[in-house]
């Protein structure tokens, strides 16, 4: 009984992440990409379910340091009210750029954010993976763009780039980026 109680419980967690068996994917990661150009202001478009990134008017601002690494500004809306996250990104191999690991504090593990493929000006789509001693993973995919939407054919573009790298886009969600407040600043 406690079991099922348990399970019961932990079944809306399970819903809002994306699960899978095995080992994460490798998948291909953007060629000859450019830090510089992809700094600035990304407004999150979709995203697979995933209880870390709540709300709405999802949008992340990246700064370029004297040190080679990028502080991160993360913003959303949830309860009325407004929330920001800061972490830093670094390159840890400059060999492959566009492997990127995002840290967020001292108690939340680094995370891996490849930049799957991007056009510095308009969208970029990233991929992170969680994977738990080979025996399953979690899967983040996150669609961005430079203005509150993209076009149907440019999204349609990223969604294809998820696609054949293995994620199930028909899990995708719609970020309602329909806010009164004002955009981030570069």
């Amino acid at each position: 009984m406690r079991a099922s109680l348990v399970l019961l419980l932990l079944l809306p967690l399970a819903s809002a992440q994306t699960f899978g068996w095995g080992p994460c994917k490798t998948p291909e990661v953007q060629a000859n990409f450019t830090l510089e150009e992809f700094v600035g202001s990304w407004y999150l478009v979709q995203k697979l379910p995933a209880f870390s990134a709540p709300g709405k008017c999802i949008r992340s601002n990246l700064t370029l340091m004297e040190n080679a690494t990028v502080h991160v500004t993360n913003s959303h809306f949830l309860f009325g009210r407004e929330w920001h996250f800061h972490g830093v990104l670094v390159t840890p191999h400059s060999d492959e750029p566009a492997k990127l690991l995002a840290h967020f504090g001292k108690f939340v593990p680094p995370v891996p954010d490849w930049v799957l493929a991007t056009d510095y000006s308009s969208h970029a789509v990233v991929y992170s993976c969680m994977d738990f001693y080979h025996v399953f993973h979690v899967e983040y995919a996150w669609i961005f763009s430079r203005s509150p939407s993209l076009t149907p054919e440019v999204l349609q573009r990223c969604r294809e780039v998820l696609e054949e790298e293995g994620v199930k886009t028909s899990r995708l969600q719609e970020v309602d980026q329909d806010c009164m407040e004002p955009p981030l600043s570069d």
